[in-house]
């Protein structure tokens, strides 16, 4: 269904549907529901066929939980990180993490970040 080169929409509807899914998941469990995640997908014109929106959800309730993990499902449509990428983020953690205490408090990101 996803399968292919992304092209300039293909990574903003995944971009935009990464945002969608942390907003739409209102206990920040990480999860969200059959209803909200197939509404999610009618939302960024990713209509699938009612048949194989069952074998995708199949797919990715793997737990049987009746949710669906989004981190994963963004992972399995991008895919894994390069190596390249892995170490320039691994570098910018090493930078917030001055404090070398393996987390790093929102209030250290807004020292070092700017999102305008």
């Amino acid at each position: 269904i996803f399968r292919g080169t992304l092209s300039k929409r293909g990574v903003r509807v995944i971009t935009g549907l990464g945002k969608y899914f942390r907003q739409a998941d209102k206990s920040r469990s990480g999860f969200l529901s059959q209803a909200a995640f197939k509404e999610a997908l009618k939302l960024f014109h990713l209509e699938v066929p009612e048949g194989d929106f069952e074998s995708l959800w199949l797919i990715l309730d793997d737990s049987k939980s009746d949710k669906v993990d989004y981190g994963e499902f963004t992972r399995a449509v991008f895919g894994e990180m390069n190596e390249y990428r892995k170490a320039f983020v691994r570098k910018a953690y090493m930078k917030l993490d001055f404090n070398k205490t393996g987390s790093v408090p929102m209030v250290d990101v807004r020292k070092c970040y700017r999102a305008k």
